[in-house]
């Protein structure tokens, strides 16, 4: 359980992370391909990170 603890802040600074790489390119202008690609690695982060947390919320739940 303690892991959990770790990486839950660990995948949402990943997801903050792309989703700001992701708008910076995208306000410059730049390749728009590459804007499109970050916000769905985004979302597929975001996923992973809400799963990792009904996780822990589900161990924290049967562990007492």
């Amino acid at each position: 359980m303690e892991i959990l603890s770790y990486i839950i802040p660990i995948s949402v600074g990943i997801v903050t992370i792309a989703l700001l790489a992701g708008l910076w390119n995208m306000m410059r202008g730049n390749n728009p391909s590459f804007s499109q690609k970050m916000m769905r690695w985004r979302v597929g982060l975001q996923f992973l990170a809400v799963f990792i947390m009904m996780a822990a919320l589900y161990f924290a739940q049967n562990s007492s």
